[in-house]
């Protein structure tokens, strides 16, 4: 069975236009002429169309696609293998442009004025932006959330870079207070949950001792920041719960 070179280009979804020109530089040849001279197209040449297009989809030039086809030593299998090995790397290439993309727009969403690069630099694969929704829906309506949005906005790559630094700082130090068996109630472990606090209120808004409470409740009941905490170090979210509770007892909040 043939096909004429306007069915081919039907199925294919190019132009007759594009198969003259494979035709007449020789990378498509179409097997059969009818008997007035018209291009007939046989099931191999439809194989053939379908690989050419597949590399041209990935970007190769027309005489590297010429070069692959036409390889003496290449068999069907071969071909499919390196298909399967180019389509591996275009899929992993779009799935890390995709995360940029995400990272970007989630950073755009909380005000975040970096580059996609800078992004990637200060953040690495820690989401800026991952509770940004959730939280607009809680305290969309606070002053505590417009002042940090208010904050935020402002932020330049150097001040999320201080951020990051101090909070990489602090966490470290709180896994070392608990690996030393330090109590929640102690003053070393009140301490930092009162810097914990404080970080907040310099960044993102005034976090009052009621606040923080709530937000040491929230710690350990949403499962996503038990997790973030825990993988400091296991149980660090409780701990830091009972600190902030007794921190704030302290101070009278």
């Amino acid at each position: 069975m043939s096909y004429s070179v306007g069915q081919v280009a039907g199925f294919a979804g190019i132009t007759v236009r594009a198969l003259h020109h494979y035709d007449a530089i020789g990378l498509l040849v179409p097997s059969e002429r009818s008997h007035a001279g018209h291009r007939r197209y046989a099931e191999a040449d439809l194989d053939r169309l379908q690989q050419i297009l597949f590399y041209r989809e990935l970007g190769f030039p027309l005489e590297e696609v010429a070069v692959l086809l036409d390889d003496p030593d290449a068999d069907p299998r071969a071909h499919l293998r390196r298909r399967h090995e180019l389509l591996s790397a275009r899929i992993e290439q779009l799935r890390k442009m995709a995360a940029a993309v995400e990272h970007a727009m989630e950073a755009r969403r909380m005000g975040i004025n970096l580059t996609p690069e800078e992004r990637f630099e200060v953040f690495g694969d820690k989401d800026p932006g991952q509770y940004d929704e959730e939280a607009e829906q809680r305290w969309g309506g606070t002053r505590e959330y417009a002042e940090s949005q208010r904050r935020v906005a402002r932020y330049t790559k150097e001040d999320w870079r201080r951020i990051q630094a101090e909070v990489t700082d602090w966490t470290e130090r709180y896994g070392a207070l608990m690996a030393a068996d330090e109590p929640p109630a102690g003053e070393a472990a009140m301490d930092l949950a009162e810097e914990h606090r404080r970080h907040i209120s310099t960044y993102y808004y005034e976090c009052s001792y009621e606040m923080h409470r709530r937000l040491g409740d929230t710690y350990v009941a949403d499962e996503r920041f038990k997790a973030f905490y825990d993988s400091t170090r296991a149980g660090l979210a409780e701990h830091l719960k009972e600190a902030i509770a007794a921190n704030a007892t302290r101070h009278g909040g």
